[in-house]
């Protein structure tokens, strides 16, 4: 069994900057895939942005340029950085776990390829 526990959401003004957090515990190997994804009310769960095992990030066109992603090597915290936020960025933020090692690529941006989740964060944006 493997946990995922975010932190770090909230409210804030548009233009604003959060942090969350997920501290992944269990039987995880510390450089398996990692990734958030987001979902809004009446929308479809979508990637927001993923490491692979070589510490290499990809990210939705969406959050390129305002989002990073960062995980140390050998730890078990996913962070993920948003800044200049909008208002179409509220939603409801998952940390992610794939149960495998990858090596970049599209596909890990897809949800279907990642076995266990988090309860999820809140970041609501206000204009």
């Amino acid at each position: 069994q493997v946990q995922l526990v975010e932190s770090g959401g909230g409210s804030v003004q548009a233009g604003g900057s959060l942090r969350l957090s997920c501290r992944a515990s269990g039987y995880v190997v510390s450089s398996y895939c990692m990734g958030w994804f987001r979902q809004a009310p009446e929308n479809e769960r979508e990637a927001v942005a993923v490491i692979d095992s070589d510490g290499r990030p990809t990210y939705a066109d969406s959050v390129k340029g305002r989002f990073t992603i960062s995980k140390e090597k050998g730890e078990y915290t996913l962070y993920l950085l948003l800044n200049n936020l909008k208002p179409e960025d509220t939603a409801m933020y998952y940390c992610a776990v794939m149960m495998r090692y990858c090596y970049g690529g599209s596909w890990t941006l897809r949800s279907a390829q990642y076995n266990y989740w988090g309860q999820g964060t809140q970041v609501t944006v206000s204009s």
